[in-house]
């Protein structure tokens, strides 16, 4: 009996086969290490089988906060908007207020027909105008020159005069109106040494009080910010193309107008309009000059401020110059972009 229940137990050979083996033994430890399978991932209950659901779950979860308590993104822009507004725009929202609210009385735009009316105001304008358009057109035309010859004429030093304009760039204004008073002022080296050679009582230079010496003082601070992007763009010119017009035998002249000045007349735009905005809103340099007979805009809003204290007129004329500089800084922009600044 005991040995027909053993024969009984026995696995038909055909059997065998198909039955699991059993699974290698893994030593004690290494559970998670090798290729041992880690355990299978848990679907959340009630999606099992349920890709749709799973879908509405991932795409609630996207737009929900990665943390708990994680502060929205448009409370970081809330200190800059304040700090912007109450250090820009209130200051200049009571500007305008006080232009439409005159200290004697009358109409809104009563500030604005008396300051318009006035003699002092269109000079102020034209004077503003002609002094910017100049310093416009003679820093284009000095600056396009220099830049020319530092970029294309091989001379010792050329990338240390490079790296100067940049730094002449942080210099404040006044600064370059003082350098020219000790030169060409009243007192200044240049009279000084013809009144010794000549013995005469006063020197010939006496141009910087005049409209010629805010100009020069113009043209002399805002030519390097011409000569940036001119140098930029003057970088990335292939020179291949000179050579070939080189090779050719074009002329330099000829190379300048048909190679180089194309490729440079989006940075000169760019940088005729920055100095052109700048220009309109220059006040430390007529007033270091000393022109008492030169007055532009920033000039009559001191007068009328300081001297005056008519704060509806000043505040007038800071208006329309504020609403000039807006509108050519638009242009600035506009062209920036089309020049690649």
């Amino acid at each position: 009996m005991p040995d027909a229940a053993r024969r009984a137990r026995v696995v038909p050979a055909q059997d065998r086969g198909s039955a699991p083996e059993p699974a290698p033994r893994t030593p004690a430890g290494l559970e998670d290490r090798g290729s041992a399978p880690g355990p299978a991932p848990r679907t959340p209950a009630g999606l099992d089988g349920a890709p749709a659901g799973l879908d509405r779950v991932r795409a609630g979860l996207d737009g929900a906060p990665a943390r708990p308590g994680r502060v929205p993104r448009w409370v970081w822009g809330l200190p800059p908007v304040a700090l912007l507004a109450f250090g820009f725009l209130y200051p200049l929202a009571l500007v305008v207020r006080q232009s439409l609210s005159p200290e004697n009385g009358g109409g809104a735009f009563d500030a604005y027909a008396s300051v318009f009316a006035s003699q002092s105001f269109r000079e102020a304008l034209g004077t503003t105008v002609w002094l910017a358009v100049g310093a416009t057109a003679g820093c284009l035309v000095l600056g396009f020159t220099l830049a020319l010859i530092i970029a294309f004429v091989p001379f010792p030093g050329a990338r240390a005069v490079a790296k100067f304009i940049d730094v002449f760039l942080s210099f404040p204004s006044f600064l370059i109106t003082l350098a020219l008073l000790f030169v060409y002022g009243t007192v200044g080296m240049a009279n000084g040494l013809v009144t010794d050679l000549t013995g005469a009582a006063v020197g010939p230079f006496r141009f910087l009080t005049t409209p010629w010496g805010v100009l020069l003082a113009e043209v002399t601070y805002f030519t390097p910010f011409v000569m940036r992007p001119l140098l930029a763009a003057f970088s990335q010119l292939d020179t291949a193309q000179l050579e070939v017009a080189a090779g050719l035998g074009a002329r330099p002249g000829r190379i300048v107008r048909q190679v180089i000045l194309p490729e440079a007349l989006p940075a000169l735009a760019a940088g005729g309009s920055l100095v052109l905005v700048m220009c309109l809103n220059e006040f430390g340099i007529v007033l270091f000059t000393g022109a008492k007979d030169v007055t532009t805009l920033p000039m009559l809003i001191y007068g009328k401020a300081i001297l005056e204290s008519d704060y509806s007129a000043a505040c007038v004329v800071a208006v329309v110059n504020i609403a000039i500089s807006v509108g050519l800084f638009g242009l600035y922009r506009v062209v920036g972009k089309r020049a690649g600044a």
